[in-house]
Parts: structure tokens; sequence; C-alpha cells
């Protein structure tokens, strides 16, 4: 036991990599509850393939990689509304030509300067490669989107069940919606190092899901999807160190399995309940 879990945990690169999975699995999951019940989740998978453009240039030019990447899912938001808002273009086709787009431009970026970028670790990511300053940006994006999250939780609800009830009690739908593409935009740069560009929206949007199947209460979804999420965060991020193999993708991996027993499993809306309450009704119906 202590050769598999403690004794990692000796080398300054695991602690790193440890902390910065936790803090990401934790706040994807919480966002992850408003973007399944929005039907948002095609919007994480655009904005988190948008960021690209931004990481590579971030990168060229020795800035930040999270401000790269911030900057670029907010331009990212502003072009999807802004297409989408003609009225000639549906919002899901504004979101595939964008964020397509922009992840072209990403790749011909780093493929223009090879040197100064790493393609495989921004494309699928490396937790193991963080360095002190890159967790000090994690954990203030982190402390930012929480934050949002918890001081309008009550307003971001009402919003998610029923946008127009929101309107009618006198808050405005435009901003809240304008918060939660912000938390989203914040959370995919967050997400970015521990599991790259491609499976971002797995971390964005499996844990809601997966919660989702469990309760049909918003808090309890909530705590829910977080042990979701932590659960898979730590499982994955071993599994990939002890199996030597992508720690991203054994993270998504370990959430996926999460989430299929749930489907099969789960006491009201899983796919073996939902098939013994058929089978009840129609014995009902026979007797």
């Amino acid at each position: 036991m202590y050769e598999l879990f403690i004794e990692p945990l000796t080398y300054g690169f695991m602690q790193r990599g440890l902390l910065v999975t936790v803090l990401a699995a934790l706040v994807c999951a919480l966002l992850s509850c408003w973007l399944v019940l929005m039907g948002w989740s095609l919007m994480g998978d655009g904005i988190s393939h948008a960021v690209l453009p931004g990481v590579a240039l971030a990168y060229i030019l020795g800035a930040p990689f999270a401000l790269g990447a911030l900057i670029a899912a907010l331009v990212a938001v502003a072009l999807i509304g802004s297409v989408a808002a003609r009225g000639r273009v549906r919002e899901d086709a504004a979101i595939g030509i964008v964020f397509t787009v922009m992840f072209a431009l990403g790749l011909v970026l780093l493929s223009a300067f090879p040197s100064q970028v790493d393609l495989h670790s921004v494309i699928f990511g490396n937790v193991l490669g963080v360095s002190w300053a890159d967790v000090w940006q994690i954990g203030l994006l982190a402390v930012l989107v929480v934050a949002v999250l918890l001081l309008k939780r009550r307003d971001l609800v009402l919003y998610a069940f029923d946008p127009g009830y929101t309107h009618a009690i006198g808050l405005n739908p435009k901003l809240l919606s304008g918060l939660l593409l912000v938390a989203l935009a914040l959370t995919s740069v967050l997400a970015l190092q521990i599991v790259g560009v491609v499976l971002v929206v797995a971390l964005l949007v499996i844990p809601g899901a997966t919660a989702r199947l469990l309760t049909d209460r918003f808090t309890t979804m909530l705590l829910i999807s977080a042990g979701v999420s932590l659960t898979s965060a730590l499982a994955g991020f071993f599994m990939g160190y002890l199996l030597d193999v992508s720690a991203g993708g054994t993270v998504v991996l370990a959430l996926g399995v999460l989430f299929g027993l749930a489907y099969l499993f789960a006491p009201h809306h899983g796919l073996l309940a939902v098939a013994r309450a058929k089978r009840a009704v129609v014995g009902a119906n026979r007797s």
C-alpha cells in the first residue's frame, strides 16, 4: 500500500499533479451540473477546443498559458454569440463553426512553432509536468469559478430551470448566461493542463450526467457530481502513474466506468430500474 500510494507522493511532481487534478475535478464537477441541466454540453466541447490558439500564442510569446487560453475562450464565446444572434445560423451550427476554425488555427500555430511548444501536452494534457506557477494559476482560476457559482448559486439555479421566470422576477438572464459562459471559459482553462484540449469536455459533462441519473435534487446533484469527479480523478491519477500511461486518459476512463454503473443501476433512472418499472406497469394492466 505504501509503495502504491504513499511513496509516489514523496516526489514533487506527483504532489503538484495530484493537487491540480483534485482542484480541476471539483470545479468541473460543480459547473457540470449546470451544463447538463441547461443542455450546454456542446458549448462546453466548443469552448474547450477553441482555447487552443490562445494556448499556442501564450507559449510562443512566453506568456502564462492560462491568460492566452482565457482570452481565446472569451473570444470564442463572443464569436458564437455574434454568429447565432444574426438569426440565420442556429447556435449549434455557430458553435461548430467557431470551435473548429479556432482549433484549426491553434494546430497551425503549434505546427509553425514546434520547438517552442509541446503539441502532445496541449492536446492530451500533461498533469505530471505542471510547475508551481501552473499550480498557482489553476488555483486562482478555481477560486474565481467557485466564488461565482456559490455567490450566484440561487440565481443560476433559477436560470437553469426556467430562464423566462428568471426574467419575470427581475433578474437579468443575459447577465446570468454571461456569468456561466465566463465560468465555463475559466474551467476549460484550468482543466486543460489535466486532460488536454480533446478530453476537457469529459470532465465538464460526465460528472453532472452521472449525478443526474442518481438524484432529482440539485443540491444533492452537486454533492454526487463532486464525489464522482473526485473519485475518478484520484483513481485515474494513480492508475496513470502506476501503469505509465496518460493520466488524463485514465481519469476519463474512470469517469466513464462510474457513468456506466449509474446508467445501469441507478435506483430510479437506471436502465434496469426503468425496465422493472415497465414490466410492473405491463403486469398491472394485464391483471
